[in-house]
Protein backbone atom coordinates (compact mmCIF):
# COMPACT_ATOMS: atom_id res chain seq x y z
CA UNK A 1 0.00 0.00 0.00
CA UNK A 2 1.03 3.42 -0.56
CA UNK A 3 0.33 6.80 0.87
CA UNK A 4 0.99 9.85 -1.17
CA UNK A 5 0.58 13.69 0.58
CA UNK A 6 1.20 16.20 -1.79
CA UNK A 7 2.58 19.96 -1.88
CA UNK A 8 3.32 23.32 -3.08
CA UNK A 9 -0.11 24.17 -4.49
CA UNK A 10 -0.99 27.88 -3.68
CA UNK A 11 -1.94 30.89 -5.59
CA UNK A 12 0.31 32.60 -8.42
CA UNK A 13 -0.27 35.00 -10.99
CA UNK A 14 -0.79 34.25 -15.20
CA UNK A 15 2.65 33.18 -16.47
CA UNK A 16 4.38 32.26 -13.13
CA UNK A 17 5.12 29.05 -12.29
CA UNK A 18 4.81 26.34 -8.95
CA UNK A 19 6.29 23.03 -8.26
CA UNK A 20 4.25 20.53 -6.47
CA UNK A 21 5.53 17.33 -5.02
CA UNK A 22 3.67 14.42 -4.19
CA UNK A 23 5.98 12.14 -1.35
CA UNK A 24 4.71 8.50 -0.72
CA UNK A 25 5.32 6.63 1.96
CA UNK A 26 6.51 2.73 2.08
CA UNK A 27 9.62 1.36 0.46
CA UNK A 28 7.62 -0.05 -2.75
CA UNK A 29 7.33 3.53 -4.20
CA UNK A 30 9.64 2.67 -7.37
CA UNK A 31 7.12 -0.44 -8.10
CA UNK A 32 4.23 1.88 -9.04
CA UNK A 33 3.85 4.40 -11.77
CA UNK A 34 2.61 7.61 -11.05
CA UNK A 35 0.76 10.29 -12.38
CA UNK A 36 -0.96 14.09 -11.91
CA UNK A 37 -4.84 14.36 -12.24
CA UNK A 38 -6.37 17.66 -11.63
CA UNK A 39 -10.05 19.03 -11.25
CA UNK A 40 -11.92 21.92 -11.52
CA UNK A 41 -14.74 23.05 -10.14
CA UNK A 42 -18.02 21.56 -12.20
CA UNK A 43 -15.39 19.68 -14.00
CA UNK A 44 -14.27 15.92 -14.33
CA UNK A 45 -10.97 14.77 -13.42
CA UNK A 46 -8.56 15.28 -15.74
CA UNK A 47 -5.02 13.80 -16.86
CA UNK A 48 -2.13 16.23 -16.44
CA UNK A 49 0.71 14.12 -16.73
CA UNK A 50 1.88 10.64 -15.64
CA UNK A 51 5.91 8.49 -15.36
CA UNK A 52 6.28 4.72 -15.88
CA UNK A 53 8.31 3.44 -12.47
CA UNK A 54 11.70 3.96 -13.53
CA UNK A 55 10.79 7.60 -15.62
CA UNK A 56 11.42 5.29 -18.97
CA UNK A 57 7.79 6.23 -20.53
CA UNK A 58 6.14 10.17 -19.73
CA UNK A 59 3.26 11.62 -20.71
CA UNK A 60 1.08 14.39 -20.57
CA UNK A 61 -2.51 15.56 -21.75
CA UNK A 62 -2.46 18.05 -24.36
CA UNK A 63 -3.87 21.26 -22.59
CA UNK A 64 -0.51 20.80 -20.63
CA UNK A 65 1.95 19.90 -23.26
CA UNK A 66 5.19 22.13 -23.53
CA UNK A 67 4.57 24.18 -20.28
CA UNK A 68 4.28 21.22 -17.54
CA UNK A 69 7.31 18.48 -16.99
CA UNK A 70 6.74 15.43 -14.71
CA UNK A 71 9.64 13.93 -13.21
CA UNK A 72 10.33 11.28 -10.00
CA UNK A 73 13.14 10.72 -7.66
CA UNK A 74 12.74 6.91 -6.52
CA UNK A 75 15.53 7.71 -3.71
CA UNK A 76 13.47 9.85 -2.01
CA UNK A 77 10.37 8.59 -2.85
CA UNK A 78 8.53 11.95 -4.75
CA UNK A 79 7.43 12.53 -7.97
CA UNK A 80 7.01 16.39 -8.73
CA UNK A 81 5.17 18.47 -11.40
CA UNK A 82 7.06 21.64 -12.50
CA UNK A 83 4.06 23.89 -14.01
CA UNK A 84 4.97 27.20 -15.61
CA UNK A 85 3.38 29.67 -17.84
CA UNK A 86 0.45 28.86 -15.89
CA UNK A 87 -3.24 30.32 -17.21
CA UNK A 88 -6.10 30.48 -14.84
CA UNK A 89 -7.19 27.70 -16.61
CA UNK A 90 -5.01 25.81 -14.68
CA UNK A 91 -6.66 26.49 -11.47
CA UNK A 92 -7.71 23.03 -9.87
CA UNK A 93 -7.42 20.78 -6.62
CA UNK A 94 -4.12 19.07 -8.47
CA UNK A 95 -3.99 15.17 -7.16
CA UNK A 96 -1.16 12.75 -7.68
CA UNK A 97 -1.85 9.02 -8.01
CA UNK A 98 0.07 5.65 -8.29
CA UNK A 99 -0.63 2.72 -10.07
CA UNK A 100 0.63 -0.84 -10.59
CA UNK A 101 1.61 -2.22 -13.99
CA UNK A 102 4.01 -1.41 -16.79
CA UNK A 103 1.75 0.66 -19.08
CA UNK A 104 0.77 4.46 -18.81
CA UNK A 105 -2.64 4.84 -18.43
CA UNK A 106 -4.42 8.16 -18.76
CA UNK A 107 -7.50 7.58 -16.81
CA UNK A 108 -8.28 7.84 -13.41
CA UNK A 109 -9.89 4.14 -12.98
CA UNK A 110 -6.60 2.58 -13.22
CA UNK A 111 -4.85 4.18 -10.14
CA UNK A 112 -5.09 2.81 -7.25
CA UNK A 113 -4.04 5.13 -4.71
CA UNK A 114 -4.24 8.95 -4.50
CA UNK A 115 -3.60 12.22 -2.73
CA UNK A 116 -5.38 14.67 -1.00
CA UNK A 117 -5.15 17.16 -3.38
CA UNK A 118 -3.78 20.49 -3.21
CA UNK A 119 -5.02 23.78 -4.74
CA UNK A 120 -3.66 25.53 -7.08
CA UNK A 121 -4.89 29.01 -8.12
CA UNK A 122 -4.00 31.37 -10.88
CA UNK A 123 -4.81 34.32 -11.13
CA UNK A 124 -5.51 36.56 -14.29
Amino acid sequence: QVQLVESGGGLVQAGGSLRLSCAASGRTFSSYGMGWFRQAPGKRREFVAGITRVGGSIAYGDSVKGRFTISRDNAVNTVYLQMNSLTPEDTAVYYCAAYSGYNLPRTDQYYSYWGQGTQVTVSA
